[in-house]
């Protein structure tokens, strides 16, 4: 092991593998604990938003033997879950192939290759069926419809923010297919499109038992939702219909009006492997 100094951290850190380096227009950069990713310095970067939906999704499915990622990009939120459910086994599905190579070294780097599973293709066309049932299915689906929101530069970050394959809609439809009894379905989604993650949970069959906001920062509007819910029919029939669900957590704040960190996210980023000194 070798010690590894970023912004006044130093934890020990993987060496290495041969090979693995760093490649011109590249970064590695921490995710969570001692886990680093490679992304494209100008191209998809990995968000708060991924951090925020592996938190969740293993908060509610603590114990998975087998987790799914749907359209996973450069790895980020599959990554943050391998790293809190060491035990499990992960696929991940992405259809473009420059994202897959960035998660290749990275899974590779943090010493993943026999537990992580990057498959090529779209998430809309089963690639993952052969591999299910998942105890706990992922996703980070983009937020707005193409037209809406200005295309990214770089054309690696445009699926990734713009629906160019499929929506929140198609991720739901997916994930149901690859669900085990009693599995969940976790992912992200803005606050000021609510109706469209709950109408796609309902239309694939699904039943919303959690729901966590999070606001970027006080007294900002703006902000995401986490959704997490089941299969209706692997639930008893007091979930199917009930008037309480979803259950709601207390908000989360990332930072306060004068810009410091919020102590409302502490127990995120602590459970997410950042060190106290930082929280």
């Amino acid at each position: 092991m070798s010690e590894t100094t970023y912004k006044g951290w130093t934890r020990p850190g993987p060496v290495p593998p041969g090979g693995v380096a760093i490649e011109t227009g590249e970064t590695l950069d921490y995710l969570c604990g001692h886990f680093r990713m490679f992304q494209y310095e100008k191209g998809h970067r990995f968000s708060t938003d991924d951090l925020l939906t592996a938190w969740f999704g293993t908060h509610w499915c603590p114990r998975p033997e087998r987790i799914a990622d749907l359209g996973s990009g450069i790895g980020s939120v599959g990554m943050v879950a391998a790293w809190r459910c060491p035990g499990a086994t992960i696929h991940t599905v992405e259809a473009q192939d420059i994202s897959v190579r960035l998660a290749q070294k990275s899974a590779l780097y943090n010493g993943l290759e026999d537990r992580y599973h990057i498959h090529l293709g779209d998430l809309r066309e089963n690639t993952l069926l052969e591999f299910a049932p998942f105890d706990l299915v992922l996703g980070s689906p983009p937020y707005w419809p193409v037209g809406t929101r200005v295309k990214a530069e770089h054309p690696q970050a445009v699926p990734a923010r713009l629906e160019v394959r499929g929506d929140i809609s198609d991720y739901a439809q997916a994930a149901v297919k690859l669900l085990a009894p009693g599995g969940i379905f976790a992912c992200v989604f803005p606050l000021d499109q609510i109706q469209r993650a709950e109408a796609a949970y309902h239309n694939a069959g699904l039943v919303l038992l959690h729901r966590q906001d999070v606001i970027f920062k006080q007294g900002d509007p703006y902000g995401i939702g986490l959704f997490a819910g089941s299969r209706a029919g692997d639930l008893p029939d007091p979930f199917r219909n009930h008037p309480e669900l979803p259950g709601y957590e207390t908000p989360l704040i990332i930072r306060r009006a004068d810009g410091s960190v919020h102590p409302s996210i502490a127990r995120f980023r602590l459970s997410c492997g950042f060190p106290p000194g930082l929280v």
